[in-house]
Parts: C-alpha cells; sequence; structure tokens
C-alpha cells in the first residue's frame, strides 16, 4: 500500500506542475525513487497506471532507482545498499521506515553505526513533459 500513497502523490504533484505551467496534456512523467524507499516498481506503475487524470491519458511514466550510498563518519569507508549484507526483514523494515537503516545498516569496514546516507533516499518528480496550451 506504500507504492499505492507514493503513486497518489505523484499523481497530485503532476497534476499541479501542469496547471502551474499551462500543460494541457501530460505525454510523459519521470519519477526517481531512492533505493532505500525499495518501492515495488510494478505496483508503483500499476497505480500511476489506475490514477492517471484526465491529463494523463497517454502518459508514460517512467521510473528510475537513486542507488543508496553511505559513508562512514569513523573511518571513510564508502558503500551501498546492496553490500551492507542485510538479513531479509532487516531490508524490509527499512522498505517501510527509510530511517531505520540506522538500526540496522553499519561501516563495512569498521562495523560503525555512525554513517550518513549520501544517497539514495526520498521520492521526486525529476520531469514532466507535455502539450501546452498557448
Amino acid at each position: 500500500m506504500h507504492e499505492w500513497a507514493l503513486a497518489e502523490g505523484v499523481i497530485a504533484t503532476a497534476n499541479r506542475v501542469a496547471k502551474d505551467q499551462n500543460i494541457t496534456d501530460i505525454t510523459e512523467v519521470r519519477v526517481v525513487i531512492g533505493e532505500l524507499q525499495q518501492i515495488e516498481h510494478e505496483i508503483i506503475e500499476f497505480a500511476l497506471d489506475q490514477l492517471r487524470t484526465e491529463k494523463m491519458k497517454k502518459t508514460k511514466f517512467v521510473i528510475e532507482t537513486a542507488p543508496a550510498k553511505f559513508k562512514c563518519r569513523k573511518c571513510g569507508a564508502e558503500w551501498t545498499f546492496q553490500t551492507a549484507g542485510l538479513k531479509e526483514e532487516e531490508s524490509e523494515a527499512i522498505h517501510f521506515v527509510p530511517e531505520m537503516a540506522h538500526v540496522y545498516v553499519k561501516c563495512t569496514e569498521c562495523g560503525s553505526p555512525d554513517f550518513e546516507v549520501k544517497e539514495g533516499r526520498g521520492v521526486w518528480l525529476a520531469s514532466i513533459k507535455g502539450v501546452k496550451n498557448d
């Protein structure tokens, strides 16, 4: 259900931007999802398709993932979400609350829990293309 709520937000934001920019037909919406969100692309794509509005009859939804990158504040090592070595239940917890990464992820070099998330958090509307009403 997390994906449906995000899809509703994307649709609402795209419609608001289209209105502000006098776009009558939205042809493409590009959404970037941080890897820490762990969004199921098939589910959000289905939700976007089901929630599309009149302005979005022919909209192509492009979903991209921004890889998660971490940096240890203790030793300076950098690593990715894929190399963090998480168990399935830990990964699932992060899916629902991305801030939980600080509970489960540790530096792959020194084991410190003190790290920063450099990339891969959040969901944002990267671009909208469409036909403008002049």
